[in-house]
C-alpha cells in the first residue's frame, strides 16, 4: 500500500466515524409512532438545504470552477444517490426502527459501493480482497440473522427502504469517488447540493414542521446537517480518491458496529459481548483487506 492510499484509508476511516453518528441521530430527530418529531421528508430535504447555504459560501470562498457539461451529468448522480436516496429512504425508515436494528443492514453498503466501483473504475480487486469482503459482508448479515429472535429482524417496509438507501449510497458514493479525482472531494459534494437546491428548498419548505419538536430533534437535524450531509463527505470523498474506492469502500464495514456504540449514549440502547465479538470480527477483515492489492485493468 502507498502512502497515498494509507493516508487515504485514514480519510476514509474520519469519515465513516462522522457518517456512523448519522443513523442514531436520525433517530433522534424523527422520533418514534408513538412520539413523533421532525418528519423524514424535513430532516431529508432541510439537512440537503443547510449544507448546500455552506457549500455556495465555500465554493464562493475558493473561486471553484464552474463544472462541465460532463461533470454535471456526474454530479446528478451523485445528488441522486446521496442528496436524495439515502437520506430520504434512511430519515423516513429510522422512526420504525431501532438504530442498532438499522445499522446492521448498512453491512451490505461497503460490498455493493466495491462491486460498482470495481466495474465503473475498470479495477480488478484479488481474490483475497473479494474473500475479505464477501466475508465481512456475510459477518454483518449473519449478526443480523442471530439477532432477529432479540430485535425482530425481518423483513418489513423499513428494512426495504433501508436496503434501499444502501443502493443510492453506493451509486452516490461510487461516482463521487471517481469525479473525486478530477474535481476535488470538497467540490464534488458542494456541487451536488447546490444542483438539489431547486428541488430540496420547496421540500423542506412544504414539509416543515407544524408544532414544536424538541432540542434533541433539532440537534440530530444540526449534526446531520453539518457532520452526515457535508463534512463527512469532505474526508470520505477524499479517502476514496486517495486510496481507491474499492479498498477505501471496505472501512465501511466498521460502520454498523460504530453506530451502535453511538447508539448507546444517544438513545440508551444497550450492547453485549456477542456484539463486540462480531465487531472484532468485522474489524479483522477490514485489516486483512487493506494488504489486498487492487489492480487498474
Amino acid at each position: 500500500m502507498t502512502p497515498s492510499e494509507r493516508k487515504g484509508m485514514w480519510f476514509g476511516l474520519l469519515g465513516v466515524t462522522m457518517f456512523a453518528v448519522t443513523l442514531p441521530v436520525t433517530r433522534l430527530a424523527v422520533g418514534t409512532p408513538e412520539d413523533p418529531h421532525l418528519s423524514g421528508v424535513f430532516l431529508a430535504m432541510g439537512r440537503a438545504v443547510v449544507a448546500a447555504g455552506l457549500s455556495l459560501m465555500y465554493l464562493w470562498f475558493t473561486r471553484a470552477a464552474w463544472p462541465s457539461r460532463e461533470q454535471w451529468k456526474g454530479l446528478s448522480l451523485v445528488a441522486l444517490g446521496v442528496v436524495f436516496g439515502f437520506p430520504l429512504l434512511t430519515s423516513l425508515a429510522m422512526r420504525y426502527v431501532e438504530a442498532t436494528h438499522a445499522s446492521v443492514i448498512t453491512g451490505v453498503l461497503p460490498l455493493a459501493t466495491a462491486s460498482l466501483a470495481a466495474v465503473m473504475n475498470k479495477q480488478k480487486p484479488s481474490w483475497g480482497f473479494w474473500l475479505c469482503a464477501v466475508t465481512g459482508t456475510g459477518l454483518v448479515v449473519g449478526f443480523a440473522l442471530l439477532r432477529s429472535g432479540q430485535s425482530g429482524l425481518h423483513l418489513q417496509a423499513a428494512d426495504l427502504l433501508l436496503l434501499g438507501a444502501m443502493a443510492f449510497a453506493a451509486v452516490g458514493y461510487a461516482w463521487g469517488g471517481r469525479m473525486s479525482q478530477s474535481m476535488g472531494p470538497e467540490q464534488v459534494i458542494c456541487w451536488a447540493l447546490v444542483l438539489s437546491l431547486p428541488l430540496t428548498l420547496p421540500l423542506a419548505w412544504f414539509s416543515q414542521p407544524t408544532q414544536a419538536a424538541p432540542w434533541s430533534a433539532w440537534a440530530g437535524f444540526a449534526y446531520v446537517s453539518l457532520f452526515s450531509m457535508w463534512l463527512g463527505f469532505f474526508a470520505w470523498y477524499r479517502g476514496l480518491a486517495m486510496g481507491g474506492t474499492v479498498r477505501v469502500s471496505q472501512i465501511q464495514l466498521l460502520q454498523p458496529f460504530l453506530g451502535m456504540l453511538i447508539a448507546i449514549p444517544v438513545l440508551g440502547e444497550t450492547l453485549d459481548a456477542f456484539t463486540v465479538g462480531f465487531g472484532l470480527a468485522v474489524v479483522a477483515t477490514v485489516f486483512i483487506s487493506r494488504k489486498m492489492p487492487v489492480q487498474q485493468v
